[in-house]
C-alpha cells in the first residue's frame, strides 16, 4: 500500500489539531453558557422565594397563588411544605404532590439548596430552590421552581451554531493548511526535481539554495556536499579504472609481443628462452597488478584484514630483497639491505607485498644503489627504502596516497599522483596501525618510510577482520625468482 503523501499528512495532522482545538473551545463555551443560564435561573428563584418568605412571615401562605401576579403558572411554581413533606400551599400546576423528597428537605434544613429534577405535572426538567423557615409550630420549607425548557432550547441553538460555524472554520483552516504545506514543501520539490535532473554528464551541477538560512537551506547545503563527495568518488572511480586499464594494458602488450616473437622469429634456443623469461616477468607483473587491484577492491568494503604472527623482520626483508636483486641488476641498479633479526607481530604476506611494491617502485623509477633498512622500535617496526632517482614530484608529497589521484601542477591538472604500489603500501601500514611517509633526500633520490605498529600484548589473530588461511593477498609468488633481465617497458609518469 502506498504511503500517504507528506503534504496530505501535514494537512490531516493540522486539521486534526484544529478539530481538537475547536471542540475544546466549543465545549468550554457551551459549559460557560449553561452555567450562566443556570445561575440566572437561580437568582430569579431566590427573588421569588424572598417574596413568598415575606408572605409566609405575615401568616399569608396564599401569596403563592396571589392571582398569578407573582408566579407564572406555565414557567414557575412554588410550594410550602412541612418537614415531613406535607403540602401546606402549592401552585395549581404542581398540586399533584410535593416537588422534593423528604431526603432533599433534610439537605435543605441547613440552608437554601438547589436541585435539578423532574416534577409531576411538568413536561420539562425543572430547577428547584428549597429554603427553610424556622417557626414555633414546626419547620416549613418554601420550594420554588422554574422549568429549564428555555435554557435547554438556548443551549441547543448554541450547539447547532457551534457545529455549523466550527465545521466551516475547520474547512477554511484545513484549506489554508493544505496551501501552507504546499508552499512550505515547494522548495523541497524544486530541489528534488533538480537532483533528479543531475546525470553523469552533469556531475558538477548543484542544487539552488533558498535565500533564507533555514532548515531547507541547510538541507540543500548538505545535499550539495553529498553531491560533491559523490562527484569526487565517481571521478576517482573513473580515474582508477582508466589508469588500472593502462597499467594492465602495458604488460599484456609486452607479453603478447614476446610470445609472438618466440612463436615466429625465435629460432635459436637462447632467443626462445630469453623471450619466455621476458614473458614470465610480464606475467609476474600482471599477477602483482591483479593482487594490488584486489587489495584496493577489498579496501572499499572496510579495513584491510591482517593476520599477525611472530615474524623475523630481518629474514623477511632479506628474502624480499634477494628476490628482487636480479630484477634490480637487470635494470642497472643494485639492492643493499641491513636488518636486525627481531621477532615482530606482523602479517608476513601483507608486509612482504608492501616491501615488494616499494622495491618495484624504486627499481622502475629510482636509481641505484637502492638501500633498504629495517629495525624494531619501541612501538613497532620501521622499514626504510631509499634510492638515487629523481625523487617524488612536489605535488605527491603534499597530498594523500590515493591511487591515480590527480594533482595540480605547473603544467596544469595532470595525473601524476601515486599509483597502485604506494596505495597498497599505505593500506598495509594503516591495517597494522602504522603510516607511510615520503621524502626527497637532500643529496638526491627518494626515501619511503614504512612504520608498522605492533600490539603491546602477546600474539593476536589480527587488528580487525582475520583472513582465512590461504586468502592473504600477495602470498602467491612472494619471493619468486626474478628473470635475469627485464623487457624494455615504457615508463608511466609519476611513481606507483
Amino acid at each position: 500500500m502506498r504511503r500517504i503523501p507528506l503534504r496530505l499528512r501535514l494537512t490531516l495532522g493540522f486539521a486534526a489539531g484544529m478539530t481538537a482545538a475547536l471542540f475544546a473551545l466549543g465545549f468550554l463555551l457551551h459549559a460557560r453558557f449553561e452555567t450562566d443560564l443556570t445561575r440566572a435561573i437561580d437568582m430569579e428563584l431566590r427573588s421569588r422565594a424572598q417574596v413568598i418568605l415575606a408572605g409566609v412571615g405575615r401568616q399569608d401562605p396564599s401569596v403563592i397563588r396571589a392571582n398569578g401576579n407573582l408566579i407564572d403558572p406555565d414557567e414557575a411554581f412554588a410550594q410550602v411544605l412541612t418537614s415531613s413533606g406535607a403540602i401546606v400551599d402549592t401552585s395549581p400546576g404542581v398540586a399533584g404532590g410535593p416537588m422534593v423528597s423528604v431526603a432533599d428537605l433534610r439537605t435543605a434544613a441547613g440552608g437554601p439548596a438547589s436541585f435539578t429534577t423532574r416534577v409531576k405535572g411538568v413536561d420539562d426538567p425543572v430547577r428547584l430552590l428549597a429554603v427553610p423557615i424556622a417557626r414555633t409550630g414546626g419547620s416549613l420549607f418554601v420550594v420554588v421552581g422554574s422549568t429549564l425548557g428555555d435554557r435547554n432550547e438556548a443551549l441547543a441553538r448554541l450547539t447547532l451554531l457551534l457545529a455549523v460555524f466550527g465545521l466551516a472554520a475547520l474547512a477554511v483552516v484545513s484549506m489554508g493548511g493544505w496551501l501552507l504545506a504546499g508552499a512550505a514543501l515547494r522548495p523541497v520539490e524544486r530541489m528534488r526535481r533538480e537532483a533528479s535532473a543531475i546525470s553523469e554528464s552533469e556531475l558538477d551541477r548543484r542544487l539552488q539554495l533558498p535565500p533564507a538560512n533555514d532548515e531547507l537551506a541547510r538541507l540543500g547545503s548538505t545535499l550539495n556536499s553529498l553531491l560533491a563527495r559523490l562527484e569526487e568518488a565517481f571521478r576517482k572511480e573513473a580515474r582508477f579504472l582508466d589508469q588500472a586499464s593502462h597499467e594492465l594494458r602495458t604488460p599484456l602488450a609486452v607479453l603478447k609481443m614476446e610470445l609472438d616473437l618466440a612463436a615466429t622469429q625465435a629460432t635459436d634456443p637462447r632467443e626462445l628462452r630469453e623471450a619466455l623469461l621476458n614473458a614470465s616477468a610480464e606475467a609476474d607483473r600482471l599477477v602483482r597488478l591483479a593482487e594490488d587491484l584486489l587489495v584496493l577492491a577489498r579496501l572499499r568494503d572496510g579495513r584491510l584484514p591482517v593476520r599477525r604472527a611472530p615474524v623475523d623482520i630481518g629474514d623477511l626483508v632479506g628474502s624480499v630483497c634477494a628476490g628482487h636483486e636480479r630484477l634490480a641488476n637487470a635494470a642497472g641498479a643494485s639492492i643493499e639491505w641491513t636488518a636486525t633479526g627481531d621477532l615482530v607481530l606482523l602479517d608476513p604476506s601483507r608486509v612482504r607485498q608492501a616491501i615488494e611494491d616499494l622495491l618495484d617502485n624504486a627499481v622502475r623509477h629510482g636509481g641505484g644503489p637502492i638501500e633498504v633498512s629495517a629495525h624494531r622500535t619501541d612501538k613497532g617496526a620501521e622499514i626504510v627504502v631509499r634510492d638515487r632517482g629523481p625523487g617524488f614530484p612536489p605535488e605527491m608529497l603534499e597530498g594523500p596516497l590515493e591511487p591515480f589521484s590527480r594533482r595540480a601542477s605547473r603544467e596544469g591538472d595532470r595525473m601524476d599522483g601515486p599509483g597502485l604500489g604506494l596505495a597498497i603500501v599505505r593500506a598495509v601500514a594503516e591495517a597494522h596501525g602504522g603510516s607511510v611517509s615520503l621524502q626527497n633526500r637532500p643529496s638526491g633520490g627518494a626515501s619511503v618510510t614504512l612504520f608498522l605498529a605492533v600490539p603491546s600484548e602477546g600474539p593476536s589473530e589480527g587488528d580487525g577482520d582475520v583472513s582465512p588461511p590461504g586468502e592473504a593477498l600477495g602470498s602467491e609468488g612472494a619471493g619468486r625468482e626474478a628473470p635475469p633481465q627485464l623487457p624494455s617497458n615504457p615508463r608511466v609518469p609519476g611513481r606507483s
